[in-house]
């Protein structure tokens, strides 16, 4: 790359040297690209391990005898109750019938979330009016709606899709709000010079700019969706709403099956650590990669 400070240095050659180092500047310092197996082996096999030192600690716990078989049973009862439920097929009952209900009302939270938490960023009337309220419904526990979802809406599906919304529209909303918060006020100007509207500024400018908290909502808002999905099937039970995890649960507890309980919670926590590593960890680190964030990946 010739030097700028070179008296025989043309402009052509100047411009070229300053755009390589922009470029130089540009690019992540210290990025290792891994294989997938890598990238598989380091992302999974952790918490593979990590599983496996909570059972053998469980295994240990229940050889010492210090509570009884009802209270503690043993790693391979309660893994005989998870094959039971294979075999017989109930567990892809339970497993959909969740999954499915917590999908559907968390993409219904982010159609409603996303342009309610840009009014609330951007207008300053609905912040002073709305924005107290989101963050104290965020903070409300999901079950304390429960009792009037199925007073108002019944035995059915709305009444879980209205608790399941109101856990997780709060928290995308205000991840949106926190993420708009904190971007740069040129960015804004430069659309606004640019020529953009409301709309085109913040499809173009506001989200693209705003996804990283955004992202952080959105997390938090499918945590808040699954919460309180299982806060919903855990109380209203009826035979038309299906069995999902929650119920499974619940009927555990019913019977004394402490088996069946520590199942329902295995099986409740593995799909949130699922959804967590196949959905919103590759999003974060494509995220993180664009913005050349790469050293905490």
């Amino acid at each position: 790359m010739p030097r700028l400070d070179r008296p025989d240095t043309s402009p052509e050659e100047a411009d070229e040297a300053v755009g390589a180092g922009l470029d130089s500047l540009d690019t992540p310092t210290g990025e290792r690209r891994e294989s997938r197996g890598k990238r598989f082996l380091r992302g999974f096999v952790p918490p593979v391990v990590f599983l496996a030192l909570l059972i053998a600690v469980w295994q240990a716990l229940w050889a010492a005898a210090f509570w009884p078989e009802s209270m503690l049973p043993a790693p391979l009862t309660v893994w005989n109750e998870l094959v039971g439920i294979t075999v017989d097929g109930d567990i892809f009952e339970f497993v959909w019938t969740s999954v499915h209900r917590a999908a559907l009302g968390f993409l219904i939270g982010v159609v409603i979330g996303t342009p309610l938490g840009l009014l609330v960023a951007k207008v300053r009337l609905v912040r002073a009016a709305v924005g107290p309220f989101l963050t104290g419904l965020q903070s409300l526990p999901s079950v304390a709606w429960v009792p009037a979802a199925i007073l108002w809406f019944g035995l059915n599906d709305a009444s879980i899709y209205f608790v399941v919304l109101l856990g997780s529209v709060p928290s995308i909303a205000n991840g949106l709000v926190s993420g708009i918060d904190q971007i740069p006020p040129i960015l804004p100007r430069v659309g606004q010079v640019m020529g953009a509207n409301r709309l085109s500024s913040a499809r173009h400018i506001l989200l693209p700019a705003a996804l990283p908290g955004f992202l952080a909502g959105l997390k938090q808002g499918w945590a808040f969706s699954w919460r309180s999905l299982m806060a919903a099937e855990l109380i209203a039970l009826s035979p038309a709403l299906g069995k999902g995890l929650g119920a499974y649960l619940n009927e555990g507890s019913s019977f004394n099956s402490m088996e069946g309980v520590i199942s329902a919670i295995f099986l409740i926590l593995l799909v949130g650590v699922g959804i967590e590593l196949l959905v919103f960890r590759p999003l974060e680190r494509s995220v993180l990669r664009a913005r050349g964030l790469t050293a905490s990946l």
